[in-house]
């Protein structure tokens, strides 16, 4: 079917840790520049408003051997970290000119200087968010940031960066949003049309190429849903949490589809998905960004967003989502995932929504142990 054929050559697309799409870009674009984005959050519009390819960096998965990063960071921080930093001294990263990190944890805030130490040839920048969500000074505050971060974009393309081109790619970026939010609905709606690996492998392997590419694959395939005959199956709906920034092994989310659950929610991509609604294009660009990213914005548990309770938002997800469950899928070694998981629990508690703790590295290769607990919790909600 043509909806196969499409997720095939996207996973290929992901699953290519040499850049091979990022590579074919450069060639069809002599003298273009790419740069990694870091999770959670980076202001794609402006570098691709720049000219320039944004490129998702989210560490090396399993096929990375550690032979070097580990000397630079301690043994007790994430995946992503030790594997984005070994995929530079392997020479997998010549294809980025620049990276830019922002301030989610303080092993994503020492990892963009050790970049910067060790890869003098990279423009690597850091974007500090506003922590202080509530102030009347954070949009301005978050507008002047991305101002800075366009200027330095401008400095690395080698032109300056017009309002109609931000305005251009704000719009571009919109389309795939919406594109987003449809698929998210059709998945909740109906999770036999759509499964979870299908779509996060369509939507993980978009920032892998120009946002227009991906526009095109991502209507594509809301175009042909519709001819699916696939039947709903008697299976549990959850919804994913703690997997905002490393992304869980694509087999691990194969092994939870399989397991007898329909993921209807998930906050996989959230940086990439950060505003719940369209960014407005009735603003200057970059007012627009930083309104949005102050006050139309998912919760995180990488920032304080004041009277916004994150707890609370998980319980609305899961109901909206219609949701019997939650799996929280921290990675390993995530201090802003796992000091809410308090939280997160004490809330599921008091609303009577049952969850389960899948812990993941980027190392896992065997899933048995987490497909007996994953069998085990869903047949306790199908017939308790």
């Amino acid at each position: 079917m043509a909806i196969t054929r499409i997720i095939d050559r996207c996973r290929a697309r992901l699953e290519d840790v040499e850049f091979g799409s990022v590579r074919d870009w450069k060639a069809r674009h002599p003298g273009g520049k790419a740069v990694g984005c870091f999770p959670v959050y980076t202001p794609v519009e402006i570098i691709h408003a720049a000219g320039m390819l944004p490129v998702g960096l989210f560490g090396g998965g399993n096929t990375i051997e550690l032979a070097n990063a580990d000397a630079r960071f301690q043994s007790f921080v994430c995946s992503i970290a030790k594997t984005t930093l070994e995929m530079g001294f392997q020479g997998r990263l010549k294809l980025l000119d620049g990276t830019i990190f922002s301030s989610i944890c303080d092993v994503a805030r020492n990892l963009s200087s050790v970049m910067a130490r060790n890869f003098p040839e990279l423009q690597v920048e850091y974007i500090h968010h506003a922590q202080n969500m509530t102030s009347p000074a954070a949009v301005d505050y978050v507008e002047s940031e991305f101002a800075r971060i366009q200027r330095n974009m401008e400095r690395l393309a080698g032109h300056p960066v017009s309002q109609e081109a931000l305005a251009s790619s704000l719009k571009t970026y919109n389309r795939i949003r919406g594109a987003l939010r449809d698929l998210y609905r059709v998945r909740r709606e109906s999770p036999h049309l759509i499964s979870t690996v299908e779509l996060y492998v369509l939507a993980r392997s978009g920032t892998l190429v120009p946002p227009e590419e991906h526009l095109g694959e991502l209507m594509e395939v809301l175009a042909l849903l519709h001819a699916r005959q696939d039947r709903p199956k008697d299976r549990v709906r959850v919804v994913i949490e703690s997997a905002f920034c490393e992304q869980p092994p694509l087999d691990l989310l194969q092994v939870v589809e399989e397991a007898g659950c329909y993921i209807v929610d998930d906050d996989l991509l959230t940086g990439w998905r950060w505003y719940v609604e369209d960014v407005p294009e009735d603003l200057p660009p970059l007012r627009a960004l930083a309104e949005s990213y102050i006050r139309q914005s998912v919760y995180s548990s990488v920032r304080h967003d004041g009277p916004r309770s994150r707890t609370a938002g998980l319980v609305e997800k899961v109901r909206r989502a219609g949701a019997q469950a939650v799996i929280f899928m921290p990675a390993k070694f995530c201090e802003p995932a796992l000091f809410d998981y308090p939280l997160f629990r004490l809330a599921l508690e008091e609303a009577n929504i049952p969850h389960l703790v899948i812990e993941f590295e980027e190392k896992m290769w065997t899933f048995e142990r987490t497909r007996n607990e994953l069998e085990t919790f869903v047949e306790s909600m199908l017939f308790d």
